[in-house]
């Protein structure tokens, strides 16, 4: 009979010689919330850039569009439920699934700060729990909120005035007297251009690159609360990627977020540009800007604390400096 032992050998020999197995490498499906090219787009689109540079034969993303690919108001859920794995958005989209996110875009710091004192890990496990997606990265800071109008403002009295909102600043606007109007951003020049809104609400960034310059008269300053566009990622997807795929993401989102610096010079850009494009500005000086910024303060967070007051203290002691 043949002997079996060197046989056996033989066989272990060759496994330990052959090449250990290469993990395959993971493809992402990526959809924006803002139209491909625009402002609060093109920091996911460098993202995605970067990730497929850094990360090849590890991880990359498939970019697969904005709105015509998965309508804005319906991105969270698709990220949510995996038919996305990898979205940019802001709160504002998604606050049907996570309501206690609006309180990001009152946050003072950066999102560096928010790294260092903890209020990134409460952050994302919010986002984890009521959405099922990993809070990657965030991008916005230093870009504030404005209200731009069709007609001259004068002081804090809104009434009579119906704005394009979001929940960002629908408490504001409401408290201050306006008629609050939700509508996604390709349907606002529409309704600037019928007459079927007087203004609404948007960051110093992104006007021109929507055209709303040629419906807008005005833009009210100083300007209030902070963006916060966000990179989300589908929780089941996330926790399947190998740990060099997912340092991979972190850095490039890491990469990313150093960029929002760049946003102080970009905004002075965006003044000048709106200037040149015919929108005046309406400044509130002394105590009135003093109370304008008061109480888009005090509204936001009341509507934050109505959702969750423990956890509103929470955000409020780390996104607040």
């Amino acid at each position: 009979m043949r002997p079996i032992r060197p046989i056996a050998t033989t066989a272990a020999m060759l496994a330990l010689a052959a090449p250990a197995a290469v993990a395959a490498e993971e493809t992402l499906r990526g959809v924006t919330a803002f139209s491909t090219g625009t402002t609060f787009s093109r920091p996911f689109e460098a993202f995605v850039e970067r990730v497929n540079e850094t990360g090849a034969g590890v991880v990359q993303i498939e970019y697969v569009g904005g709105p015509e690919a998965v309508p804005t108001f319906e991105l969270g859920n698709a990220v949510s439920a995996g038919v996305v794995d990898i979205a940019n958005n802001t709160t504002a989209f998604y606050t049907n699934l996570m309501p206690i996110g609006d309180a990001l875009h009152l946050a003072t710091n950066t999102i560096q700060d928010q790294r260092a004192n903890g209020c990134y890990e409460l952050v994302d496990g919010l986002h984890q729990e009521q959405m099922n997606v990993k809070y990657l990265a965030r991008t916005g800071d230093h870009i504030q909120y404005h209200l731009y109008t069709t007609e001259p403002v004068e002081g804090l009295d809104l009434s009579g005035l119906t704005l394009r909102t979001t929940p960002v600043y629908r408490a504001m606007f409401e408290t201050l007297g306006a008629t609050a109007v939700r509508t996604a951003p390709g349907e606002v020049y529409t309704a600037l251009e019928r007459g079927a809104i007087d203004g609404y609400g948007w960051p110093i960034q992104g006007v021109l690159d929507l055209g709303w310059d040629e419906q807008t008269a005005y833009r009210v300053d100083p300007g209030f609360y902070q963006v916060d566009v966000n990179f989300l990622v589908n929780l089941d997807r996330w926790n399947s990627l190998s740990d060099e795929a997912k340092t991979v993401l972190e850095e490039a989102g890491a990469w990313i977020e150093a960029r929002n610096a760049e946003n102080l010079d970009i905004n002075d850009s965006e003044v000048a540009q709106q200037a040149e494009a015919g929108i005046e500005t309406i400044t509130f000086t002394g105590e009135t800007a003093e109370e304008w910024r008061a109480v888009a303060q005090s509204a936001g967070w009341a509507a934050i604390e109505d959702i969750d007051a423990d956890t509103a203290a929470e955000l409020k002691s780390c996104l607040v400096e």
